[in-house]
């Protein structure tokens, strides 16, 4: 990483401004920034590759109280590897810079399928699951029955790319054969052709337009603009109702199969550079967070969790995996967004 970003980032990290120290930071050329602070270059230590501010308007949401709580739990000192994208928290896991980071469902997925990282936990949505279900709504006396009715409709997304909106009930449409790849298979373009190709009509709003977003692409079911809405299957309660231009439950009706999961913020370890028994001691510290105040204080203020739930790669991202890997282009478009390079 650059100079000028990462120097900065691990001073403020470190609470350090010794002249002396950032001497020899830079004659060794960053060469081992761990044997530097407080102990010998054998030391145990714990990375978490974590996104990290100069200043905290919230001193509770300062990430270095987890990396405290961590060592406390593990008896091993832990510091912070500053990040600022889930493209250099993929880097630094992949390239043994950190030993643990947070990641979303694209990046994780990625970082999982290929660079054979693994996920030991994931953070918790306000029902205590580690996902919600991408889902289709149409109207109750809506002509769509299943699947195979969808040639000539009018369709409403929650935007483009998004995960319940577009990749996963796409992901899952091609892949079942309910509808083709229109265009290079390897362009990521090729998924609005194909959606283009197989609905009358598709609503896929920009950030802020009327029918952005999960309550967006409900209103435009409501509004009958579209037949049939791709969501979640918790849309009429989380973003519905209560709306003025929301109508009755009954008026509604949810089309099964639901798609699959979409994965939480999974915890992301890489087992080709860290041991089983380092990987077992972060797990049991996260795990920790849900027992106690000082715990809980912690998730609400800097992870933004209710709690923290050990899954594996299989079960939190399988699902998801399973969809998207249908779509068009996808591989090369997470490499890009998540600037990865050999």
């Amino acid at each position: 990483m650059p100079w000028s970003v990462t120097s900065l980032l691990l001073l403020k990290v470190g609470g350090l401004s010794d002249p002396a120290f950032l001497f020899r930071l830079v004659a060794d050329g960053f060469g081992n920034l761990t044997g530097c602070i407080g102990g010998s270059e054998d030391e145990p230590v714990i990375k978490i590759a974590y996104s990290v501010k100069d200043d905290y308007d919230d001193a509770d949401a300062n990430p270095q109280r987890l990396a405290e709580f961590i060592s406390d739990h593990t008896g091993t000192r832990v510091d912070l590897y500053p990040i600022t994208s889930d493209g250099m928290a993929l880097e630094a896991l992949r390239f043994g810079h950190a030993d643990v980071a947070f990641l979303d469902g694209g990046s994780a997925w990625l970082g999982w399928q290929q660079y054979g990282l693994d996920a030991i936990a994931a953070d918790q949505k306000s029902d205590g699951s580690t996902y919600y279900t991408a889902q289709a709504w149409v109207r109750n006396n809506s002509a769509i029955t299943s699947y195979d009715d969808l040639g000539g409709v009018n369709s409403c997304h929650t935007g483009w790319l998004k995960s319940a909106g577009m990749l996963m009930p796409m992901g899952y449409l091609i892949g079942n054969g309910f509808v083709d790849v229109v265009g290079d298979e390897n362009e990521i373009d090729s998924l609005r052709a194909t959606i283009e190709g197989t609905f009358e009509n598709a609503s896929i709003p920009i950030e802020g337009g009327l029918y952005y977003g999960y309550s967006g692409a409900f209103r435009c079911l409501s509004e009958g603009v579209g037949d049939i809405t791709f969501a979640k299957s918790t849309s009429y309660e989380d973003h519905c109702e209560g709306n003025s231009w929301c109508l009755d439950r009954s008026e509604y009706r949810p089309l099964e199969p639901a798609f699959g999961h979409v994965p939480s913020h999974a915890v992301m370890v890489n087992p080709s550079h860290s041991s089983d028994a380092k990987i077992a001691a972060i797990t049991a510290a996260l795990l920790a967070l849900n027992e106690g105040d000082d715990g809980q204080a912690i998730l609400e203020d800097v992870l933004n969790t209710p709690g923290i739930t050990s899954v594996n790669s299989a079960t939190h991202l399988g699902s998801y995996s399973d969809a998207i890997a249908n779509i068009p282009g996808i591989q090369q478009y997470f490499d890009e967004k998540y600037e990865q390079t050999d």
